[in-house]
């Protein structure tokens, strides 16, 4: 399965026109309701105000159905806090969470340069006009107001030139052009009615069709099926033909079968389904099916085997809003073995949009089952799919808005004003036959883009007065990359930890499997680190500041590392390579050793080299910050303390919590630190001065390490290992008992203190004895 879903991520990394779809492995769900097929008698009769299967306000469908929904990520990565634990007291004022809101730039903005050359050199050397529409397959398509269609290849040289300006004043605009399947035929639709079939091998005419559909409309839509010698087409007057070339003793002819009437609701829309190369043995194989929608509803037909009508749904929104269709394969998963591959249908209107699922069990059984509803804060002109997760939007504002289907996360916002889109307004309204269209639709189409937005195998092309753009998903790297070329290494980061933890959205071109991906990420992450560290130390950091300003410098940098390395376990690539980088300097030094005291606390960081730990004992010493030694040396593992430096230092300072825990976790000695403290604590009493605060408070300490000691509770947090227990209960008992009985003293204060330590263990002793 792995092999497989790396062959479909790597198809989408191809460069441009190289396209197959691109399939996304996604986790869906089987069990679908069935929606019931109605007649075509049925729906050319159905008042156009039905009320639609959803309300207003929501969906009703179980969330068990909603196949987009991702139940391990519901959580944008926007909200993701860091790792960062509380700073010191000292440096509170300096910690702030840091809050990441980048996806990177999902987008890879061009301009097909070549092409818009040659576009503008057609107009001014042959009076081509301006373009009006286009078609992308593995050759890409212009038509111009003149009546000529330009052609490129892939590498946009002009391959052929079809029709002449005299056809132009003839039939008026191109309106519509549509490849097949194989490339080798394309046909033309016309603002005054015709449409003409060229052949692409040779730059031939082979058909020009007059009696398609009725005289005196634009032809809005013309598209080819899956079959050579299938096509529709929908004209201005909302009226839906399926048109059959065939060739009979020689003879090139065209049959025309009325789909659809726009007596009965103008269709603004049609888009055939097309089988992916790539999938085998589908049910849908031998199967034509044909979306269509008009101002109010939705419908699926399907033209072979047998015309029949499989699904159709009312559809709302703003009398000046068209109604929008976009096909995608996706794959399903229906049990831990089994997947298939069914195609999914997003269609909408204003600033809703939703997601049927279509499943075929065979040619005379489809059935479509509502998925999800997608509710924008904006008024769409445009939907088209990236990839089986990805959706992208276009607003009226003009602006791509890239969507995480199945979170319904925006992840980015592209402004394409500068574009200067063109729209196909005056074909909807059909000016070139006189304006003969109704006023809904005339109203509806004033910002009609169907034939100048594309989307192809992960690729949206737009169609401008003198360019033609493409937008394309980038790859994970290329994101990164972008980021750090703005050295903004701290985005770059958190949205490699997006891929490391499988939560990053609109993926491409990370592949293998579950551990390789993650291998790949973390050393591009560990990476990432070293040249934000070489960077933070070179090019990024002031020139010159005071010593406060510097510091707040490197709380900002030192704070990230330790999260990464942390969550990455490196914790030697932590107290290797970049702490010898940081130490180059005294002032990132000391700020990378102080910013160690949170995790250490929080026990995020447990262990660190003796080396390192030395130097922290030595920063923290020179500055007084002696309660904070103490405060991190008990919550560190024994390993990495330099025994001998940690005793010296807290014998001279009187660190007695971190003296009773080297004892106790670096020798399991439990006596020796009460016995060491408890001879200081007599000698301090036989003097007969009053007891300092320091004294008293070591008093209470011993007293609380006893109780701790008899009741398996390791001093100052955690639990005794069971194995010495019940050793160390009986060894501090004894210890007390004897030397409370051998001690005399007439100090009220040390008198008292052995009185309530004896009186403790003796309930210690009773306790025992009942059990």
């Amino acid at each position: 399965m792995a092999d497989e879903n790396n062959k479909i991520e790597s198809a989408a990394t191809k460069d441009l026109i190289d396209f197959d779809i691109e399939l996304d492995e996604s986790e869906f769900v089987s069990d679908l309701p069935s929606v019931e097929n109605p007649t075509l008698e049925s729906i050319l009769n159905e008042p156009e105000d039905q009320e639609s299967i959803f309300d207003d306000d929501d969906i009703s469908v179980p969330s068990s159905l909603q196949l987009f929904k991702d139940s391990g990520d519901t959580s944008s990565l926007s909200s993701q806090e860091s790792f960062l634990t509380d700073r010191s007291r000292k440096k509170q004022r300096h910690k702030k969470s840091i809050h990441y809101t980048v996806h990177g730039a999902v987008l890879k903005p061009s301009r097909l340069q070549s092409i818009s050359a040659q576009i503008l050199s057609a107009s001014d050397r042959v009076d081509a006009g301006m373009p009006t529409a286009m078609a992308i397959s593995s050759l890409i398509a212009i038509g111009t107001s003149h009546g000529l269609v330009l052609v490129f290849d892939p590498k946009q040289v002009l391959k052929w030139c079809l029709g002449s300006t005299a056809v132009g004043a003839q039939y008026g605009a191109i309106s519509s052009l549509s490849f097949n399947k194989d490339c080798t035929r394309l046909l033309s639709g016309f603002a005054k009615g015709q449409i003409t079939m060229w052949d692409l091998t040779n730059g031939k005419l082979l058909r020009t069709i007059l009696d398609a559909h009725p005289p005196g409309s634009a032809v809005l839509h013309i598209k080819f099926t899956d079959s050579l010698v299938l096509a529709v087409c929908s004209d201005s007057g909302g009226s839906v033909f399926e048109l059959e070339m065939k060739r009979l003793i020689g003879v090139r002819t065209c049959e025309s079968k009325c789909l659809f009437s726009g007596s009965r609701g103008e269709v603004c829309v049609v888009e055939p389904l097309h089988m992916n190369l790539t999938i085998k043995d589908h049910p849908m194989q031998d199967t034509m099916l044909v979306a269509m929608a008009t101002l109010s509803k939705v419908l699926l037909v399907t033209l072979r085997p047998q015309l029949k009508v499989v699904f159709t749904c009312p559809l709302k929104g703003a009398s000046d809003t068209l109604p929008l269709l976009a096909w995608q394969f996706v794959i399903i998963q229906v049990s831990e073995q089994d997947r298939v591959i069914d195609p999914v249908l997003a269609f909408g209107r204003e600033s809703t949009v939703y997601f049927y699922q279509v499943i075929c069990s065979s040619a005379q059984d489809i059935k479509c089952s509502g998925l999800q509803k997608i509710k924008f804060p904006y008024r769409l002109l445009s939907i088209a799919w990236m990839n089986p997760r990805t959706l992208v939007t276009i607003d009226t504002t003009e602006k791509i808005h890239v969507i995480d289907v199945r979170s319904e996360e925006e992840l980015e916002v592209i402004d394409i004003s500068e574009v200067q889109m063109v729209y196909n307004t005056s074909h909807f309204k059909s000016l070139a036959t006189g304006g003969n269209v109704s006023q809904a639709l005339a109203y509806a189409g004033e910002k009609a883009c169907y034939q100048t937005i594309v989307s192809h195998s992960g690729q949206l092309f737009i169609l401008g007065t003198k360019t033609v753009h493409v937008y394309t998903l980038r790859t994970w790297r290329d994101r990164i990359d972008v980021l750090v070329k703005q050295n903004n290494y701290q985005d770059a980061l958190a949205l490699a930890l997006s891929f490391y933890e499988g939560k990053a959205k609109a993926v491409l071109g990370l592949l293998g499997s579950h551990r390789q991906k993650k291998k790949t990420v973390s050393d591009l992450m560990l990476d990432l680190l070293f040249d934000y560290v070489d960077l933070s130390m070179t090019k990024l950091c002031p020139e010159k500041g005071k010593i406060e300003e510097l510091e707040e410098y490197y709380m900002g940098i030192v704070p990230i590392c330790v999260d990464y390395c942390l969550y990455l376990d490196r914790t030697d690539i932590l107290f290797g390579r970049i702490y010898e980088r940081f130490g180059e300097d005294m002032i990132a030094r000391g700020t990378f050793l102080e910013c160690l005291e949170p995790y250490i606390l929080n026990d995020k960081l447990v262990s660190i080299p003796p080396s390192v730990m030395k130097d922290f004992v030595e920063h923290y010493e020179s500055r007084q910050m002696l309660e904070s030694v103490e405060a991190c040396i008990v919550h560190l593992e024994v390993t990495s303390l330099d025994i001998h430096q940690v005793v010296n230092l807290c014998w001279s300072h009187g660190l007695y919590d971190a003296i009773i825990y080297v004892y106790n976790k670096g020798m399991n000695d439990f006596t020796t630190p009460l016995e060491d403290l408890l001879i200081m604590l007599r000698t301090a009493v036989s003097t007969g001065k009053q007891l300092t605060d320091d004294q008293i408070k070591l008093g209470n300490k011993l007293l609380v390490y006893i109780s701790c000691c008899l009741a398996g509770r390791a001093y100052p947090l955690g639990d005794i290992a069971e194995d010495f227990v019940s050793e160390v209960k009986d060894k501090v008992n004894i210890y007390i008992h004897t030397i409370y009985i051998t001690k005399e003293t007439s100090h009220i204060f040390y008198r008292i203190f052995f009185i309530q330590i004896y009186a403790t263990t003796k309930i210690y002793i009773y306790r025992r004895s009942l059990q």
